[in-house]
């Protein structure tokens, strides 16, 4: 129950709705008491047989004086008033204490929903808090959509199944222990044998219940997986269609769906199984209270008259609704456990990139950006082993090498997106890791191959990550990027909205909208990472101008395909096989008949 403890702490800020909580529903209790044992002097009157009391105790706080006080002034009322009006006098106040009884149960409830949907809602912000913080190495392990389905269904699951059980938690043990109580002060002989009974039904129940957990564990993990394939089909329907692969996608999910079925069916099998076992359980138990305490009665051994042990028997009754719902709450608990476990994965999840407490500040780059014997691997194999680069201010710098060279790894580090594993990387001579993440990061922007956009308009898109923009400053940034008319012709202009990932716009428009973005941010350090090699002759010519124009006064860390794109490059670093096996301009590599110049040969052959 680990897992559910730390649900739990998330109750801790709402502490004061949980105190109303508990408090009004112990009033409920005690009204719902009150009004039971009204059924004893009830009975008391009808069997002819309710003690009549003509001396009162003196008030006290005490059972036997509140007891004594009541038949009193009960006894009032039957003498000067008759039986019947007493009986009628018995059934107001019952109706009174009812009506107390079911008020304070609302205002229970009623401080019980900020407490639930809150409870929900901090879990949820924490998830969405964690996965932005996660590093991107954690993603690269894991299935999209099973992360999408920890952050979504598992967390419903843990508000439906555990969540609502907090109306259970905070009143039916309070309601059984309150009943219990009263039982124990009418006969704690008969109670002690009630006592050894409801633990030996809840053991019952318990063992019942303990695979529970297992079974709704499995369902999670295979509807994360039948999200990861619907994600896969839908981001890859195009290909899906092309290649004719409809059936085996959909036999595929076929298989899944009809697994998680399975397992669906099983979970619920066991989980129906809770109301009906402990409905049985308690009607066996209250039979064998009925003989045991019965016996007791008729023999005078159990200290209660008749309609006292028919009050018993009520007030008994009544523990049966709120174990029923704690045993029902419990197969509920289980069930949501194994969200909890799921959501927990992701919580306690270590993020490698870790800023450090006395990191520095860094608020301008102006000497250079040095890598010295650097090596980084994701597992096993080195990805990049031995770079040994430095780049001054304002240098264009151009990566080229064959695909898995490492080259899109080498501009991963500089923004601390993984950590290298040897060497060092630094920035004007400071260690990249001795610098706050916010200013580090601040220093760069990114193009990618693929833009990233949001289902959002042109101005939110181009301003992503900066506060207090003004519309001049987006449209200028725009202008630079080539963007600017194809925006002015949308249908709102820069209020347009361009889909989801800019759906709505043609990969140039999209690149350089991706560009314009950098523009506005105006960083020291560029990085662009293949931003041309997916356009078409007439896009690539657009955004290389906007390219060209960012990257004027800026240091740029260029990603190519396309050597034709860095000819004017100030240095060129070739890759091969995670090493830096070549440096210097065009001219003078095309010189060193080495591996850039047959890349470049096969490209001007191509």
């Amino acid at each position: 129950m680990n897992n559910y403890n730390k649900i739990l702490r998330y109750i801790i800020p709402y502490w004061n709705r949980v105190a109303l909580n508990i408090g009004f529903n112990l009033l409920s209790v005690l009204f719902s008491l009150f009004s039971l044992t009204m059924a004893i002097p009830f009975l008391g009157i009808l069997f002819d047989n309710q003690p009549i009391v003509t001396d009162p105790l003196p008030l006290r706080f005490t059972l036997e004086s509140i007891l004594e006080n009541f038949n009193y002034y009960l006894s009032l009322l039957i003498i000067n008033y008759g039986e019947v009006f007493a009986l009628f006098f018995i059934g107001t106040v019952v109706i009174l204490t009812s009506m107390l009884k079911n008020g304070f149960k609302y205002l229970a409830m009623y401080h019980l929903a900020p407490i639930r949907n809150g409870v929900v809602k901090d879990i949820r912000n924490d998830i969405y808090k964690k996965s932005i913080e996660l590093p991107l190495s954690y993603y690269s392990k894991e299935k999209k959509g099973d992360i999408i389905s920890r952050m979504t269904n598992d967390v419903n699951q843990i508000e439906m199944s555990v969540i609502s059980s907090l109306e259970m938690i905070f009143r039916e043990p309070l309601t059984i222990l309150v009943y219990i109580t009263s039982l124990l002060i009418m006969s704690p002989h008969l109670t002690l044998f009630v006592l050894i009974l409801l633990p030996i039904s809840g053991l019952i129940i318990g063992r019942a219940a303990k695979t529970l957990r297992n079974t709704a564990l499995k369902s999670q993990n295979k509807l994360g997986l039948i999200l990861s394939v619907m994600d896969e089909t839908l981001t890859g329907l195009r290909v899906i269609k092309a290649f004719n692969a409809q059936k085996k996608m959909f036999d595929r999910f076929f298989s899944l769906n009809s697994f998680y079925t399975r397992v669906m069916n099983k979970m619920y099998r066991k989980q129906y199984m809770a109301s009906p076992l402990s409905e049985f359980l308690g009607t066996l138990v209250v039979v064998v209270i009925m003989l045991y305490g019965g016996s007791m009665v008729l023999q005078g051994t159990s200290g209660l008259s008749s309609q006292g042990f028919i009050g018993y028997l009520i007030i008994f009754s009544q523990i049966i609704n709120p174990a029923k719902s704690f045993s029902q709450a419990f197969y509920n608990v289980q069930k949501g456990m194994a969200s909890a476990d799921r959501i927990d994965d992701v919580l306690s999840a270590t993020n490698d990139i870790i800023e450090l407490k006395d990191a520095l500040p860094l608020e301008s780059f102006t000497k250079d950006i040095t890598f010295h014997a650097v090596g980084f691997r994701y597992e096993q194999d080195y990805v990049l082993k031995d770079i040994n680069v430095t780049i001054p201010f304002g240098m264009k710098v151009a990566l080229v090498g064959a695909s898995g060279a490492g080259k899109s790894t080498f501009v991963d580090l500089l923004p601390r997106f993984y950590d290298v594993t040897e060497g060092e990387i630094s920035i004007d001579g400071i260690p990249i890791k001795h610098v706050r993440l916010k200013d580090l990061r601040a220093l760069m922007g990114n193009v990618n191959q693929e833009p990233i956009l949001f289902n959002d308009n042109f101005f939110n898109n181009i301003a992503f990550g900066r506060t207090n923009v003004s519309e001049a400053e987006v449209i200028q940034a725009a202008k630079i990027a080539n963007a600017h008319e194809f925006i002015e012709r949308s249908p709102l202009g820069y209020f347009t909205n361009i889909g989801d990932r800019g759906s709505k716009l043609s990969g140039g428009q999209r690149q350089r909208i991706s560009i314009a973005r950098a523009v506005l941010k105006n960083p020291p350090i560029l990085i662009l990472d293949e931003a041309t090699s997916s356009l078409d002759t007439e896009s690539e010519k657009l955004v290389e101008e906007a390219l060209f124009n960012i990257m004027k006064n800026r240091t740029s860390i260029v990603v190519a395909h396309r050597l034709s794109t860095i000819i004017n490059a100030d240095i060129i670093c070739v890759l091969h096989e995670g090493r830096i096996v070549e440096t210097g301009t065009h001219k003078e590599l095309i010189a060193t008949n080495g591996i850039y110049r047959k890349l470049h040969e096969i490209q001007m052959f191509s």
